[in-house]
């Protein structure tokens, strides 16, 4: 969707503030046209847009002096276009669990917060075999907010990542990606190693995971 490739300009736009003006609450097409000057038309083909690309639903209807007027509200998906204070609330819990108990401890934590969240995963992945595996790993990532591929050298999988959920915690912290280890390799069910790039100086962080086992041993 065009607003993800414009960033947060994009909430800038015409569309951008009409998602701003319905996450207020929900509107009218008359009440969105008088507070963006803007006809009763033209703010119909925003919103048929918007509720295409999944942000903006019909949610009800106000009753009028002759017809019902159609109320529209955001998705829950639209939230995601809003910045959140995720990652600085992360940074600074694990700035300070760090400085409380080491960071020795704050690791180990991590590595158990990673195994809960691969249960449930593990199990229903085990029988498959490891290439198969690795297709539902890529897709449990885009469930939690990443972005992967697998990638195939010699015969030994690589799991390389383009958009890490935990960008904004990265390099500061870079002990999260011991979570991230723990977790893959409890739902891959193999040792998995991480070598990925923290970032820091401008460049963003690169995840990347090597998988033990070979794919040509599993059948690939």
């Amino acid at each position: 969707m065009e607003m993800r490739d414009a960033g947060g300009r994009w909430l800038e736009s015409t569309r951008g503030r009409i998602v701003g003006l319905l996450r207020r609450k929900g509107r009218t097409v008359s009440e969105l046209a008088g507070i963006l000057e803007l006809t009763d038309n033209a703010v119909r083909a925003h919103l048929t847009a918007l509720e295409r690309d999944g942000l903006v639903r019909q949610s009800g209807y106000l009753k009028g002096p002759r017809k019902p007027f159609q109320f529209y509200a955001l998705t829950n998906e639209a939230e995601q276009l809003f910045p959140k204070g995720y990652g600085m609330l992360l940074r600074q819990v694990l700035t300070t669990l760090v400085e409380r108990d080491g960071q020795p401890r704050v690791e180990e934590l991590l590595r158990d917060v990673g195994r809960r969240l691969a249960q449930g995963h593990a199990e229903r992945l085990r029988s498959l075999p490891l290439e198969q595996r690795l297709e539902e790993a890529v897709a449990i990532l885009a469930e939690l907010g990443g972005l992967a591929e697998v990638e195939v050298e010699d015969g030994t999988a690589f799991l390389q990542g383009y958009s890490c959920p935990f960008a904004e915690v990265l390099p500061d912290r870079p002990e999260v990606c011991s979570m991230a280890e723990t977790f893959l390799s409890e739902v891959l069910g193999c040792e998995v190693v991480d070598m990925c790039s923290k970032g820091g100086e401008g460049e963003p962080p690169r995840c990347r995971f090597r998988v033990g086992g070979s794919l040509a041993a599993s059948g690939h």
